[in-house]
């Protein structure tokens, strides 16, 4: 493990503090972020030939990189999910997933930790322009992803995210709270599932508590947010999708997670009412 530290003192309490920490200009974008983007452009040109769509693209450039999506989902909205399964078996991404600099990250703010990847709990989401069946409601990721309650998200977009984009919103120091009790059933909208479906409990009162913070980034920027804060997905009004990349890791060591055995959660197949029945409030 590298011995010089990735973050200032100023950082990691600003981190202790907030729950949340944004490191502008973390990766190198030619060798980290450009091959990601280089392999959406490829499978994207694989789905538009392979159903012999009519959507002609320009030559790659880390700008366009998604160039034809959106008319690709126009057709048909399947194609999409296709893409989106495929672009997370990316090599370029998997590399990512596991640089070591992510788990010194963890071990600079987790003093005594055993840093470990959540399976299935990574990915690049993809967040279409007026389409938030899949939008994340106000949550805390621990309740989603399981693994432990001492757990770190690390966030990072693909494109340039901008007011009309949706950035996400968190609500720092709300980690204080520890695991609020969830529904597990959005009321509001019944057309959500899984993870999607969780909601919390008193919610409107909870986020009165905490100022609100909507961060703009960039690629190559690096968003830190421990498991327990309280965040959610923008709503994208703007007329691109919002490409972003989720990965998450844990620790071993911490005892919730060792007492249920570092289970997943909903991409893992889990009830999370199974595993934690005193955090469902239906």
């Amino acid at each position: 493990m590298n011995q010089d530290k990735l973050l200032t003192d100023a950082q990691a309490a600003e981190f202790h503090s907030n729950g949340v920490l944004i490191l502008k200009g973390f990766y190198d974008l030619e060798r980290d972020i450009c091959p990601i983007q280089q392999a959406i452009y490829e499978i994207i040109g694989l789905v538009i030939s392979k159903y012999e769509l009519p959507i002609v693209r320009p030559d790659f450039s880390p700008k366009n990189f998604d160039a034809g999506f959106l008319q690709l989902i126009a057709i048909n909205r399947s194609y999409g999910a296709e893409i989106y399964d495929a672009i997370k078996q990316i090599p370029a991404f998997i590399r990512l997933v596991a640089l070591q600099v992510h788990e010194q990250l963890f071990l600079e703010l987790r003093t005594g930790s055993m840093p470990a990847v959540a399976a299935g709990g990574f990915g690049i989401r993809i967040d279409n322009p007026n389409e938030d069946r899949f939008r994340a409601n106000w949550h805390q990721e621990y309740p989603a992803q399981l693994r432990s309650l001492d757990g770190l998200v690390y966030w990072s977009p693909l494109v340039t995210v901008t007011e009309e984009m949706g950035p996400v919103e968190f609500c720092p120091g709300s980690q204080v709270e520890g695991p609020i009790p969830v529904f597990t059933q959005d009321k509001n909208n019944p057309e959500k599932v899984g993870a999607y479906s969780l909601t919390l409990k008193d919610e409107v009162n909870l986020l009165k508590k905490y100022t609100h913070v909507n961060p703009l980034t960039v690629p190559g920027d690096l968003v830190i947010v421990d498991f327990l804060v309280l965040h959610a997905s923008g709503h994208n009004r703007s007329k691109r999708s919002r490409w972003s990349m989720q990965l998450r890791y844990f620790n071993f060591m911490e005892p919730t997670g060792q007492s249920h055995g570092w289970k997943g959660s909903y991409a893992a197949g889990i009830d999370f009412s199974q595993i934690h029945p005193e955090l469902c409030a239906d």
